[in-house]
């Protein structure tokens, strides 16, 4: 029987299959169509200190072979969270993962603090890297300095295991994270959305209140396999993939390039039991190419 668990962190991963935050909500709202215990780990939506109420409409518009997104962090806050929605969701037995986000450093540390005792969440992801918020998101992972600087506050207040986010909108992005595994990352995890706009032509206005917005989609996936590969080699610890992955092939390309797991995120929309069907999928080419443990994929791309 092909083994499929993986390690990140602290965190034993029953297969390498998960989702994105941002694209499947708390869970609850696909429970009707997939068994949210078959993954490796669920990632829940973007988290915040105060609730925020996201940008103005329109923030959505497809684009060829993806979509754009500024929904900008839409969510409760996180009191909300802990006394509402935790209840419900530590039931579900696989690997609950929250993304904080904030404003400041000291929002980051201030939320992080209300997750910390939270004892079915084991992990989170810390998104430094979000490009539909004005203030604090992406911009905290575009320098190497300000990536260490709340990767290093957030490791002070928090003891599980620490993923962070990254943004491919960066020059070198092996380099951001490197800075970020230096003061304390358990993993990372790329790549987040990359900034793109999209104009309606007939009313000469863009598509989105924001004018721009996060690309995600099958269209990006070169890209993020290339930004995967390149962190794989310039890091120690584990590399978790996403960019348009949506079957099983595209989830071993990633794990080829390097990634311990891979995240799911657009494609949930398409089809919201996409995931179970990829765990499904990596398992029957385990079987077939005889390979005993997925693990040993990770990294395993061949060169001429």
């Amino acid at each position: 029987m092909a083994r499929l668990e993986v390690t990140i962190g602290g965190l034993q991963l029953r297969n390498p299959v998960m989702t994105a935050s941002g694209t499947f909500g708390y869970g609850t709202e696909y429970t009707d169509f997939m068994d949210l215990n078959r993954l490796g780990g669920m990632i829940v939506k973007g988290t915040t200190l105060e609730p925020r109420q996201g940008n103005d409409y329109p923030r959505m518009a497809e684009t060829p072979s993806g979509m754009l997104n500024a929904v900008g962090l839409q969510n409760k806050g996180v009191d909300y969270f802990v006394e509402h929605l935790y209840p419900v969701i530590k039931e579900y037995d696989t690997h609950i993962i929250v993304n904080v986000s904030g404003s400041t450093v000291e929002d980051y540390v201030a939320c992080t603090e209300k997750l910390a005792g939270l004892e079915k969440i084991p992990a989170i992801e810390l998104n430094i890297s979000c490009p539909n918020v004005k203030e604090g998101g992406m911009a905290f992972g575009t320098t190497c300095a300000s990536a260490a600087r709340v990767t290093h506050a957030v490791r002070q207040v928090y003891p599980g295991t620490l993923i962070v986010k990254l943004s491919p909108n960066v020059t070198d992005i092996a380099e951001i994270a490197r800075s970020v595994e230096a003061e304390g990352a358990d993993a990372v995890s790329l790549v987040n959305t990359f900034l793109g706009m999209a104009i309606d032509v007939e009313r000469r206005k863009p598509k989105l209140s924001t004018v721009t917005g996060g690309l995600s989609g099958p269209c990006i996936k070169p890209i993020a396999v290339r930004m995967v590969w390149q962190v794989y080699h310039a890091v120690g610890i584990p590399v978790i993939g996403m960019g348009g992955i949506c079957n099983w092939q595209d989830a071993i390309e990633f794990i080829l390039a390097g990634a311990t797991a891979i995240q799911v995120g657009t494609c949930n929309f398409v089809d919201p039991a996409v995931t179970v069907k990829i765990v499904r999928g990596i398992r029957e080419y385990m079987e077939r190419h005889g390979i005993a443990s997925v693990s040993e994929l990770v990294g395993g791309m061949e060169l001429f």
